[in-house]
């Protein structure tokens, strides 16, 4: 077996030295690691993934009741990956003991003399950084280090040092592109139909929520990985809580909040912002933001930087993870670069959220397309797919987590819709834009959507680790207004956010606060 594992990563590195003619490589090493748990929800998701592809209705992916059935009580199989769990996971670990577990299988990898040559060549870029951690960065949620490395010591890393699970090159990453646009038509002229709030909100039923529930987000921490934010805007002022920069190779950089671009800022707006434009323009403006800069304008960002700020997120004790960024796939099977700091995010009872890609039908953006994301496609006013927008079916042939009887696992992406076309936010310098993009549909409503449900239930206080974010996963996809095909399709989804439905159902469940509490 090991011998197997070692072909395959010299396989890797061969193929990366074929791809590049650079005299020194950019590569990121994941180390192999036991974890029980993960493995006890890739089984777990195995199966779901394999009832969900018959499922007609996003209503069979709902979990069960709190309140578990009677002993001798017959269950209805289920595609809820937070049902499936069960009692499989009596154990939930406390985050630091997450981290330690993380952080063992990087000891090897910093024992090699090659990679401490490497990393000695790195040490002097590194003291012009501040931060908690000098190089060499690792980052524990993915078991992975960045490298730069000489083409021969590329060439002998899978032989000196073991256990290597993948290598696989630090690839660069841009800013999703852009087109601003006039608002929607619901929005403007003497016809318009929404004066209080923008055409989202009022379409995923966030208004609505808050009136029945009376909660806007509160106490909720949301991890923002983007181009940074500029946090003087009269709709974010206090909203930034955790500020941080990382560069190339996922180093922190001392600096104040701001934003690069407008990117971040506008998906910021959209999550938390107030109504300082004159109409409410956050899905949760009650909730507080985690804001990691991973994207530098247009020099763009690398995936070091995005495992830099997954760490830095989890560190923080977020409640989820919202990502409006990634590189485009066109094959059918993903890239493994995230999996695992994604099944960690889990572990630790945050869900991770991501755009699906703008690039149109039959293409996807890593990481949104890995099997574990919650990825978001866009619709418009009409409820209409974006053109824009992105989907397809992967195939998992090989996975360290998923049961091997059920591999080859197919599986389509998105997992859900939100409103993505003219969406109107906050922008740097005060002012407001209205923007087309997946980046629009992810973290201003569906991560939104997560905070308000976080806020307005007592999920937080009755579940954790593993079974929490598995649940707010099945509550927000099995709650969806079903557009398009019947069950999951490449455009919508299961069909397209409501969070009104998606509170209700977990009220139902039994997660409602008690008169004082709410």
């Amino acid at each position: 077996m090991a011998d197997a594992q070692e072909k395959m990563v010299k396989r890797q590195v061969e193929r990366i030295l074929d791809e590049t003619t650079e005299d020194k490589v950019d590569v990121i090493v994941q180390m192999e690691s036991d974890r029980p748990e993960l493995k006890k929800l890739g089984h777990a998701a195995g199966i779901a993934l394999s009832r969900r592809r018959l499922s007609l209705t996003p209503r069979e992916l709902l979990p069960e009741s709190y309140h578990r059935p009677v002993k001798g009580e017959v269950r209805q199989k289920t595609a809820s990956t937070y049902s499936l769990l069960g009692k499989a996971t009596k154990e939930t670990l406390t985050l630091a003991k997450i981290q330690k577990l993380g952080e063992e299988p990087l000891d090897l990898l910093l024992k090699s003399g090659l990679v401490k040559s490497a990393i000695a060549r790195m040490v002097e870029p590194a003291k012009k950084s501040a931060g908690p951690k000098p190089a060499p960065n690792t980052f524990w949620t993915s078991r992975a280090m960045p490298l730069v490395l000489e083409r021969d010591e590329l060439s002998r890393l899978p032989e000196e040092v073991k256990n290597i699970r993948s290598v696989h090159l630090n690839r660069a990453l841009q800013i999703p592109q852009l087109m601003e646009i006039r608002p929607a038509q619901e929005e403007t002229g003497t016809t318009a139909r929404v004066l209080t709030a923008t055409w989202g909100l009022l379409k995923v039923n966030a208004l609505a929520a808050w009136g029945v529930t009376g909660s806007r987000g509160e106490g909720v921490l949301i991890g923002l990985l983007d181009t940074g934010v500029d946090a003087s805007h009269p709709d974010l002022k206090d909203k930034v809580a955790h500020w941080v920069e990382f560069d190339s190779l996922g180093i922190p950089i001392v600096s104040q909040a701001h934003d690069s671009d407008e990117h971040g800022t506008h998906c910021a707006g959209t999550l938390v912002g107030g109504s300082a434009s004159g109409r409410h323009i956050g899905m949760a403006p009650a909730a507080k933001l985690a804001a990691a800069m991973v994207l530098r304008g247009e020099d763009g960002g690398t995936d070091a930087q995005v495992l830099a700020g997954i760490d830095w997120c989890v560190e923080q004790n977020v409640d989820v993870i919202s990502m409006s960024l990634g590189g485009l796939v066109m094959d059918a099977e993903t890239p493994p670069t995230y999996t695992e700091a994604i099944l960690t995010c889990l572990e630790a009872g945050i869900p991770v959220v991501a755009a699906i890609g703008n690039e149109g039908e039959q293409t996807t953006g890593s990481p949104g397309n890995d099997l574990f994301a919650l990825s978001v496609g866009a619709t418009d006013p009409q409820d209409r797919v974006a053109g824009f927008s992105g989907g397809r079916t992967h195939i998992l042939r090989k996975s360290d987590f998923i049961d091997l009887r059920y591999l080859p696992l197919p599986y389509s992406k998105p997992e859900i819709s939100a409103p993505g076309v003219a969406i109107y936010s906050s922008v740097p310098g005060g002012k407001w834009k209205a923007f087309n993009g997946t980046s629009m549909a992810t973290p201003p409503h569906v991560a939104g959507g997560i905070a308000l449900l976080l806020s307005a239930t007592k999920i937080h206080e009755r579940e954790s680790g593993i079974r929490r974010a598995t649940l707010l996963k099945d509550l927000i996809l099995g709650s969806v207004e079903e557009l398009g095909e019947c069950g999951q399709d490449h455009r919508y989804g299961f069909g397209r956010l409501d969070v009104l439905r998606t509170i209700d159902f977990a009220l139902e469940r039994g997660y409602a606060r008690s008169p004082k509490e709410s």
